[in-house]
């Protein structure tokens, strides 16, 4: 079935909405329920890699659930979505971002909009960012390649994952990170800070792709050979 371009708009605006709400209010709840870092840390990790997998199952067949500029920018650059569709699908995710954002806030009886002081900064956390979003991107690209009803999980688990092995804790998605940046919680990220982020997380999906095109299509080649 094929959506049309308003319900695609909803879906990945509530997606991302869902996502940045589960990804602040978790952090909230956790600097709440405990003074110890890491086991906040693991009380933010686990529900966000939960709500990746309900809503890239449900939202999934309807908008393709990319909830992140950085996705919808490296299916364009593999030529998989409709030039004229990139923007919308970008404000759709911002402002999702910042809806759930500011619900986040709102539940827990915060002021809707606040700056984060939490400084994120220097080329580990650069380093970091290409690092989580070629991952993201390579596994997503992947599953889609070999096993499509399995990435809701793939990618909840890497997310889970790289929580835990990247320096910035794996935003890896610009309309995340602009979310954050609007939050002076556990979450958060300094706006200024938050530009070199999505350079580094656009990077990141641009070498994904160039890793995809390359990874993937020997094997295609060997398909069609046999065909």
């Amino acid at each position: 079935m094929t959506y049309d371009l308003p319900r695609r708009l909803a879906a990945e605006c509530l997606g991302t909405a869902f996502l940045v709400g589960a990804v602040i209010g978790s952090g909230i709840m956790a600097e709440r329920l405990t003074d110890d870092v890491a086991l906040a840390l693991l009380g933010n990790t686990l529900p966000t890699g939960a709500i990746l997998v309900v809503l890239i199952t449900i939202f999934g067949p309807i908008s393709g659930a990319h909830f992140n500029p950085a996705v919808t920018f490296a299916f364009l650059l593999r030529g998989e979505h409709k030039a004229r569709e990139v923007l919308p699908y970008i404000v759709a995710q911002i402002a999702g971002g910042l809806v759930g954002m500011m619900a986040a806030h709102a539940m827990f009886d915060l002021s809707l909009i606040q700056f984060s002081q939490t400084q994120r900064t220097g080329a580990g956390q650069w380093f970091a960012e290409i690092i989580a979003t070629f991952g993201l991107v390579t596994t997503i690209f992947a599953g889609v390649r070999f096993q499509a009803s399995a990435v809701p999980w793939l990618v909840g688990l890497y997310i889970t994952s790289a929580y835990w092995f990247t320096a910035s804790t794996s935003f890896a998605n610009p309309a995340v990170a602009i979310a954050r940046a609007f939050t002076d919680t556990f979450s958060g990220i300094n706006p200024l800070d938050m530009p070199w982020f999505i350079v580094a997380q656009l990077a990141g999906a641009a070498l994904a792709v160039l890793l995809a095109g390359w990874l993937f299509s020997a094997s295609e080649q060997t398909e069609r050979a046999k065909a």
